[in-house]
Formats: structure tokens, sequence, C-alpha cells
């Protein structure tokens, strides 16, 4: 070969020695993310989601502004059976429906809540534009039971696809 190889020395500096290295050992350059952070790519499901479930409740909550004293959560899946100690064999298991949401009334100073389960609406829905509309209405259907009302009273285009 004509081009000798130079070895690597073992002092600081410029040149080649320890240290970060800049390229890999195929000369590409180092491998890093595949978009930056605030590019929605690098976002979770779990994160889409929840910007979801926000977008739907900002937009309630410019119509009934006592949304502001209600907690919204996002939970992958239910609890089996509702409550702590329903986890013995069989115990809570029902032919009923998965449920998409939940609510929790308010009691001992703490607010109203209402739950959204992430999987099951993800598991019903194909595309993000057909999973944010079941979002909204799954939304709206709690905030309905929270304030005692239809949900055609909570959002007038609920039902409309």
């Amino acid at each position: 070969m004509d081009s000798p190889v130079t070895p690597r020395t073992a002092g600081p500096g410029p040149g080649p020695g320890p240290g970060p290295r800049r390229r890999d050992r195929h000369g590409r350059g180092m491998r890093g993310p595949i978009a930056p952070p605030q590019v929605p790519l690098a976002a979770s499901r779990a994160e889409t989601f929840a910007d979801l479930v926000q977008d739907s409740v900002e937009r309630l909550e410019r119509r009934w502004p006592q949304l502001a004293d209600v907690d919204f959560l996002v939970l992958d899946v239910p609890r089996l059976g509702g409550g702590a100690g329903s986890d013995a064999a069989g115990a809570g298991w029902s032919d009923e429906a998965v449920p998409l949401g939940g609510t929790v009334a308010a009691r001992d100073g703490r607010p109203a809540r209402v739950v959204i389960y992430r999987r099951p609406v993800e598991i019903r829905t194909k595309g993000r534009d057909e999973r944010a509309a079941l979002v909204h209405e799954v939304v709206v259907e709690q905030v309905a039971e929270v304030l005692g009302l239809t949900p055609e009273t909570v959002d007038p285009r609920y039902g409309e696809d």
C-alpha cells in the first residue's frame, strides 16, 4: 500500500489520541438522535396522548370554567375490578367492555377527577385524527358525568362525525 497508517499517540492534544471521538470507525460521523427533542417525532405515545387530552380539556374549559377545579388524569389501563385488593384470581372479571374513562367524585376536600385510559383508546383507533376524536368524546362523556349534564349540553358537537 502506498499510504501508511499513522499510529495513534498517547498524549493529549488535537491529534489522534485518547479523548472524545469525532467520527465512528467507518468515517460517517457519530450517531445521534433521529430528531431533536422539540420535534413531535421525539415525543412518546404517552406524551402525545396526554397532549390530546389536554387539548380537549382546554376546549371544554372555555365553555365550562368550573372545570378548572377538576383534575384530569391519564392512566395506561384501568385497574382490575376497580379497587385495591380485587386482584385475587377471578375477582373483578366481568363480561363488560373495558372502560375508556372514568370519574371519581369530589370528597374530603379533594377535587373531582376525570381519568382517561390510554391503551383502550389507542387500541380502538387507527390514526391520530381518529384518536383525537375518540379522546374528545370520552372526555366530554366524563365531564358530563362530573357536571351532571348530558354530553350534548357539555359540547354541542358531541356525536357529530
